[in-house]
Order: C-alpha cells, then structure tokens, then sequence
C-alpha cells in the first residue's frame, strides 16, 4: 500500500519534494495546498492525480502522512493539527523561528506519538554515512574540530527567489536555511554544540536578513566549530564542512562531495552521481518509510532539529 500523502506549502521545495514523492514507490501524493493559486497550479501539473483543496485543513483530513512545506511561522499550527488527527508528520527546516513556540511543538508532537522527523537533507546521504563510520572506527584518528564556509553572490540565489521570505530577517537568511544543515551534520558527528561566540552582520535594511555570520561553537569538550558565511561578490557558490581528524580529515562540498585528505590535497573518495538531489531525495523518502513503521532510520528528530534552532537563533542574536 502507497502512503498517502498532503503537501502543505507548494513553493520550490514542496513541489521539489512532490516530483520525487511522484516517482516513488512508496507514496500517493493525494491533497495538495497553498495560498497562492499559481503554485498550486504549478504543483497539479506535476501531479495531476492530486487534489488541490479548499484549505490547509482540508488536505490534512485527506492524508496518512503530511508534509510541511511552508514558511517556518505557521508549521508548528499546522504540524499540531496533523497530529491531533493521528497523522504522521515531515517537517521542513528549520523547524521554527521561535525557540519557546517550537520546543512546545516538541514536546506535544512526542506526547501525540505519531510519526515525526524533519527533513534535513544530509541525514540519508552516503557522505554522513562514510564519515561518521570513519570517525566512529578511528580511520580519521581523534576528531578534532569542524570548519563551515558558506559563500553566495546573492541571497536569496536565483533558484530561491520566489520564496520572498526567505529575504527576510524574521524567518529566512542563510543561517537558517544552509548553515543549520552543517550544524545538524556536526552534531551528529561531534554531539551537542554550544555557542561561544557569534557576529552577524546585517543589511542596512531593517527588515533583511544577514549578509554575514561568523562565529565560533564548542563541544562539552573545547573541540571548535568555526563558521564563516558571506554574502556578496561576483563568485560561484561554495558550500563546504570539513571534519578535521588527527589522522584524516573529509570535507563535504556542495552538500555531496565527499573527499578526503591525509595531509595531501582532498580526493574524492567515489565517483560523483550525476543527479545528487535525486539521490539524496529518494534517500530521504525511502527513510521516512521507516520512521512511519517505527523502525530505526537516519532522518533528523524534531529533538535534533529543535537542537539545531537553539544554536541558530542564538547565533543569529550575536554573542560575545
């Protein structure tokens, strides 16, 4: 049986998220809803079978399992209302803006019981699979530190564009929508994270997010995570994790390249697929299969993602 399945939010990443639920196997994209009509139409074309419904409430009351596609402000009404019907529960990141609001959500999704994760992209991938298997053998030697460089010419980037808000402060910028997948990586290789310092700098225009973000996060035990994310520059994205080992170090580029160093230049350690958002994507669903079965899977936990929210928004506060 196919999982049956209402799409909240039809912008980029929910019809992004609804071709690859299309494609595969497991999923039956039945009720799909936005408040803008040309994103639903949008989305109808890509699964014509689907309904789009009068309301966000009706396409929950149409679905087994719903999936949060929209701004960050109205998920955790949404997510609350998916789980007092019984229904399982993807969430994009970040999970919320509000630290107080989603903690709540936290707590009351664990109480509900249903199925629930959020959907950060690298949780599946073959590269956090690799490298958290050679820090766990000792292939890297004692793992030192992590270093994080984002670098855009724009933001939003061109392909980002129709999510207006993601321009915003009050709940976009590249803090939360790329470094806070870095953040959920590092934790899941080094444990839990504290901010020890923080600098963002914003646009001259109160209501932009932040251009840049510098800072620096320990481990219990002093290892570092340094972030340096800008914005600006005519220059091709660069999107890279490097996890320092005393004996190896790996470095994640643009989400999927995975190389490594033993003192010597990086080397890709496989071959590159030709469609890595194919790949990362079916990776992702074939493990929400999982959770919705209660059996052990590799995608971020609310608790996971509510972690990564707490570092973000003190990050995005500044801290001296």
């Amino acid at each position: 049986m196919k999982i049956s399945v209402a799409i909240i939010g039809l912008g980029i990443m929910g019809r992004r998220m609804l071709e690859h639920m299309v494609l595969h196997a497991g999923y039956n994209p039945v009720a799909l809803w936005d408040p803008d009509p040309n994103a639903c139409h949008d989305a109808q074309i890509i699964a014509p079978g689907a309904q789009v419904t009068t309301s966000a409430q009706v396409a929950i009351a149409a679905a087994d399992l719903v999936y949060l596609a929209c701004p960050p402000g109205p998920r955790k009404a949404y997510a609350l209302e998916a789980a007092l019907a019984k229904k399982a529960v993807f969430l994009e990141k970040p999970l919320g803006v509000d630290i107080l609001q989603s903690s709540e959500l936290v707590a009351e999704l664990d109480k509900s019981g249903v199925p629930a994760a959020v959907n950060f992209t690298q949780a599946a991938g073959v590269a956090l699979s690799g490298i958290t298997e050679a820090a766990r053998s000792g292939d890297m030697g004692d793992v030192v530190g992590i270093d994080i460089v984002v670098t855009y010419a724009e933001w939003p980037r061109d392909w980002q564009k129709e999510a207006d808000w993601l321009k915003f402060r009050d709940e976009g910028g590249l803090t939360r929508e790329v470094i806070s997948h870095f953040l959920f990586f590092s934790e899941r290789i080094l444990g839990p994270l504290t901010v020890v310092w923080a600098h963002p700098v914003y646009s001259n225009e109160p209501m932009l997010c932040e251009t840049h973000m510098h800072a620096r996060l320990e481990t219990s035990d002093g290892r570092p995570v340094s972030i340096m994310a800008s914005v600006g520059g005519v220059q091709p994205d660069r999107q890279e994790l490097t996890i320092k080992g005393s004996l190896g170090s790996r470095r994640v580029s643009e989400f999927h390249i995975d190389t490594v160093s033993n003192g010597g230049p990086f080397v890709e350690v496989a071959e590159r697929s030709a469609d890595p958002r194919t790949i990362s994507l079916k990776a992702q669903l074939d493990e929400l299969i999982f959770c919705l079965e209660g059996k052990p899977n590799r995608l971020a936990t609310p608790q996971e993602a509510l972690s990564v929210q707490k570092l973000v928004e003190t990050m995005l506060l500044g801290k001296s």
